[in-house]
């Protein structure tokens, strides 16, 4: 699973879903465009010393997940949404070939709106698309086989909801959290245990995280991959087919 972000603290929504696909044997991989560089927590430090302190961090916060951990170079709080980019990420889609991408999705309300949460979720979003065109992610081979679509879910979304049981990973959910409320402020562990219990009552578990699911059927599952096809044929899956 290809886990799509635009800043490191980003992944404390998605912290039990990453360790359930780890149970499995599965490769997670988390791909940060940015630093987080803008952050104000650490003082009035350089732009290049909160950067490094914040990549210190998301590795730290990977290992503690089990997951591999990638950054990108895009400015913090000015990602561009454009072509380049998008082919870009493509390329490194092509090289990950992830069976599903978790990434940010449409959002209304305050921080999930961030304009690098907006983003980095419709580049993501365009780039499954784009690894599987040859000429896109040459000289790589394109990445064809299905990756569906996760995206974090705001409280307003209407796609239908996915939730993954996250319950026997409380422990190491909240030492992520901490690991981020202790170094910049965010991620308080009392509110996401709360938020996550709120949610596993939704779904009659005891924590569970909720996603939108683009591509695949709603219900509450214990891993986000494989992912339950929606009834129907969505594209025909045949040898030529090129896009």
């Amino acid at each position: 699973m290809l886990v799509g972000l635009a800043h490191p603290d980003d992944e404390v929504g998605a912290a039990g879903t990453i360790l359930a696909q780890r149970a499995r044997g599965d490769r997670v991989v988390i791909v940060w465009l940015t630093r987080g560089e803008q952050t104000e927590a650490f003082g009035p430090l350089p732009v290049t010393e909160t950067a490094r302190r914040r990549e210190a961090q998301g590795h730290a916060a990977g290992e503690i997940l089990d997951a591999e951990t990638i950054f990108l170079d895009l400015p913090d709080t000015a990602i561009p949404h454009d072509r380049e980019t998008a082919g870009r990420l493509a390329r490194l889609i092509s090289e990950i070939r992830p069976d599903g991408v978790l990434t940010w999705g449409d959002a209304w309300v305050r921080g999930m709106r961030h304009p690098d949460h907006q983003a980095c979720g419709r580049l993501f979003r365009d780039a499954v698309m784009l690894a599987r065109i040859a000429k896109v992610v040459a000289p790589n081979d394109p990445h064809r086989r299905p990756a569906p679509v996760f995206t974090l879910r705001d409280v307003h979304s209407t796609i239908p909801p996915v939730a993954v049981d996250v319950s026997p990973f409380r422990e190491k959910i909240l030492e992520v959290a901490q690991h981020y409320h202790t170094g910049i402020g965010f991620g308080d562990p009392a509110w996401l245990n709360a938020r996550l219990s709120e949610a596993g009552q939704r779904w009659g578990v005891l924590l569970a995280e909720e996603f939108d699911a683009w591509e695949s059927a709603s219900g509450v599952f214990p891993s986000l991959v494989p992912a339950p096809p929606l009834p129907g044929v969505l594209h025909p899956t045949r040898s030529h087919t090129i896009l």
